[in-house]
């Protein structure tokens, strides 16, 4: 996988600034093995296998990637030299963990481990140095991802674009007579066509099964009046990812609540979104659109946070939830996507991802917010 996005400057800049943060956070090291923290650091995310590939961020001295020989070809593209990352490579039969504690240049007494690291390293890790206290690496580095640079930021909006022309051809696949997988698989086709490298994840919760969020895709056949609530997504090739939901219904809907149900969670996206700007509280957004919701009488169907953060994974930091007290920065980017769920009945939500600007907000996704008649 090419490095050529993003550019060798912006990688080093990352790096030193992880550096940093490690030394402000009082670790003497983060070890990050494969995932999306080390697609931030390297511009390559690689692939986690059993035997450990580490990137070693010292607080002080260079940066050392450990990884097996075998697996060094599929890191040729990062410009190690010109971001003065060593190059640490073992066999089988070799101590990897040795290495990595090496790289750190002093016995450590507080190592900050990526969020996703296998058991099976972090164990390991533990046993070679079992007085050096363990803390997870995701809260340095999501004080770097949670800003996007503008970079990022038009990156995840030909994210957005793409999947709102997703959504604008919802006609072509949601009919009555099909099945749910059926539409699903055309779905994920045409997001890989409009400009994402992969389809992440295509829900299509038709009828009942719109009142599971998390539904996915199933055997059901559409029938006409259906409430069919679809959350799609995926990345683009720079790896940042678009996540989107709307509501529909095919013809006429076949419960006479559906309208106006659906107009409060309308209002309740809406005035979400409305309320962001730098300085408010991820609680606070939550808490606009949940008592809307709660005064209508919907409280108990709305079973979800409003909304989390997206970037090189599709729910990171900044989470938008109760108890959140953290501020709203410029660049900060998250879905506002509060639902109604009644089980056995209908579901319905609205989702689009926003960023805070310098004196409020922009959304990322522009289709119409309305309930979509097929």
């Amino acid at each position: 996988m090419s490095t050529s996005w993003p550019d060798t400057a912006r990688l080093l800049a990352r790096l030193q600034r992880a550096q940093q943060a490690a030394g402000t956070a009082g670790v003497d090291a983060l070890l990050i093995t494969p995932g999306s923290d080390l697609r931030y650091l390297l511009g390559v995310g690689g692939s986690s296998f059993e035997r450990l590939t580490c990137l070693v961020v010292p607080a002080n001295g260079a940066p050392t990637l450990v990884v097996p020989k075998l697996e060094r070809p599929g890191y040729a593209d990062v410009p190690t030299d010109d971001l003065g990352v060593a190059i640490a490579t073992w066999v089988d039969g070799d101590d990897p963990y040795g290495l990595a504690y090496r790289a750190i240049g002093a016995r450590p007494r507080r190592i900050a481990v990526a969020d996703m690291m296998p058991a099976l390293h972090v164990l390991a890790l533990r046993t070679g140095a079992p007085d050096a206290e363990q803390v997870l690496a995701g809260p340095v580095l999501r004080e770097l991802r949670m800003r996007k640079d503008n970079a990022e930021l038009a990156a995840l909006r030909r994210a957005g674009e793409a999947i709102d022309r997703v959504h604008a051809r919802m006609g072509e696949w949601l009919r009555a007579g099909r099945t749910e997988a059926e539409a699903g698989a055309d779905i994920a086709a045409a997001i890989v066509a409009e400009g994402h490298a992969q389809a992440a994840f295509v829900i299509v919760g038709s009828g009942p099964n719109g009142a599971s969020p998390h539904h996915g895709v199933s055997d059901r056949v559409l029938e006409q009046g259906d409430v069919v609530v679809v959350d799609i997504g995926g990345p683009v090739p720079e790896g940042y990812n678009s996540d989107s939901t709307r509501t529909y219904v095919l013809g006429a809907p076949s419960e006479p609540d559906v309208l106006a149900t659906y107009q409060v969670l309308q209002r309740a996206q809406q005035a979400a979104v409305d309320i962001i700007r730098p300085g408010v509280t991820a609680q606070t957004v939550d808490d606009t659109a949940r008592r809307i919701i709660a005064d209508a009488g919907f409280g108990d169907y709305f079973i979800h946070r409003t909304g989390h953060g997206i970037g090189l994974d599709v729910h990171e930091e900044p989470y938008i939830l109760a108890g959140n007290t953290l501020p709203l920065e410029p660049g900060m980017t998250f879905s506002v996507e509060p639902g109604i769920y009644l089980p056995g009945r209908w579901g319905a939500r609205i989702e689009d991802i926003v960023v805070v600007t310098d004196h409020g907000v922009a959304s990322l996704n522009n289709q119409p917010h309305d309930l979509v008649q097929l």
